[in-house]
């Protein structure tokens, strides 16, 4: 059989490009993309994440676009995000044990508070932007607190990471000097917070980074530096991004949204939910390291491949009524493909799990009759993370008052 093409136009919304995907899935598992290929089916996508031979191809992103970069630019230096073999199970094996269930639970009542507190600044109007107002703000603070970082400068934070994750935008040719320069501004900012905690240890990620060893083995500053980019960059665009996603999902199904305020114990499964559904990351890129042959097709060393995450999170053959969002959905031994698979799976997964839990409990009860309020704007469809630009929401007015959660 012919492996079909995607047929996609640039000007395609997200829910054209997925139904394009869903549909051209129904004939092969395999399509013709614009760059690569695309990987349309559940089972082949986890294959395709799980054989090391298939690399990451974040560093190609601007080969791919055509964009020269200068020597040790964002994107073409080794980062946890892209390193493979014994780099990667290195750099892996030694940061761990600092990005557990156990650490992020730490950080759940400095999660309730940030949300508590951006919800007073609103709640008395009645309505809000849930971008400008909720999710562009939730996570910096957070990432604040974890690396031991003044609570202040959590604005550097976010302007940072939002100039940086524009290498994912496929706009580099205008983009690159606001990329290079928060870079740099970041990478300064960060080798002096390691400094800092070198000189003065405390309870928090950074200092935990600087002590981690394994048989004498310990990460270099430059190392820690990467390390410190990686978190803030890989932690604040993609829990932002969901969230908003998450309550653009809930306003257009409220019965879903009530029923969550009525029993939090349902914030757990409707995380891995709304993430199976409308997940933020919608597909990741891999390239072949050598000459690969899987199902019968031969992919020459070099071929580029794009598991597509949200065609494989719609998957019926995994998923009972794959289309149907649905928070009390009975768990199964297979999770939703939206942190990936295979040793690039994401780190900071318990840490994101953890802050959209403690903000759809206190969301969905202070925020009761929630709906969309006038237009909504969406990221492009090409967006390397997806999501709302601007979610106006409006819900039952009410005095400011802290959601206590035990």
């Amino acid at each position: 059989m012919d492996i079909p093409k995607l047929p996609i136009v640039e000007e395609a919304s997200r829910e054209e490009r997925l139904q394009a995907e869903l549909d051209t899935a129904k004939e092969h598992w395999l399509a013709q993309g614009m760059f690569g290929y695309s990987v349309l089916r559940y089972e082949d996508a986890q294959a395709v994440l799980r054989d090391k031979r298939w690399q990451s191809a974040v560093g190609l992103i601007t080969k791919i676009a055509g964009v020269e970069m200068p020597e040790g630019a964002p994107g073409t230096r080794t980062s946890i995000l892209n390193a493979e073999g014994d780099v990667h199970l290195r750099l892996r094996r030694l940061v761990a044990p600092a990005f557990t269930p156990r650490t992020a639970d730490r950080f759940r009542p400095v999660m309730r508070d940030v949300v508590n507190s951006l919800i007073n600044n609103f709640c008395e109007r009645g309505e809000a932007d849930a971008v400008a107002d909720l999710c562009e703000p939730y996570p910096i603070p957070i990432i604040c607190e974890l690396l031991g970082a003044p609570k202040q400068d959590w604005q550097k934070f976010s302007v940072w990471a939002t100039d940086i994750l524009r290498i994912f935008n496929f706009n580099l040719a205008e983009d690159m000097p606001k990329i290079i320069a928060a870079q740099t501004e970041l990478e300064a900012y960060s080798i002096s917070l390691i400094e800092a905690r070198r000189n003065k240890p405390a309870d928090d990620l950074l200092t935990n980074l600087i002590a981690a060893e394994e048989s004498g083995d310990k990460l270099d500053t430059d190392e820690l530096v990467m390390m410190v980019n990686a978190v803030i960059v890989g932690g604040t665009d993609t829990t932002r991004n969901q969230l908003g996603m998450a309550l653009s999902l809930f306003a257009e199904h409220p019965k879903q949204w009530d029923r969550l305020a009525r029993d939090p114990s349902l914030a757990s499964s409707a995380v891995e939910e709304v993430m199976r559904y409308a997940g933020a990351v919608r597909g990741t890129g891999r390239f072949a390291s050598e000459d690969i042959e899987y199902k019968g097709v031969l992919f020459p060393a070099g071929t580029l491949m794009f598991p597509a995450l949200a065609a494989s999170n719609r998957d019926g053959l995994i998923f009972d009524e794959p289309e149907k969002f649905d928070i009390t959905r009975e768990p199964t031994s297979t999770s939703h493909m939206t942190f990936g698979s295979g040793i690039h799976y994401c780190l900071g997964a318990p840490l994101a799990r953890a802050e959209l839990q403690e903000a759809f409990v206190i969301l969905s009860q202070r925020l009761r009759n929630l709906r969309i309020n006038g237009p909504v704007h969406f990221k492009t469809a090409g967006a390397g993370i997806f999501g709302p630009d601007s979610l106006p929401i409006a819900f039952d007015a009410h005095a400011p008052k802290a959601l206590t959660v035990n």
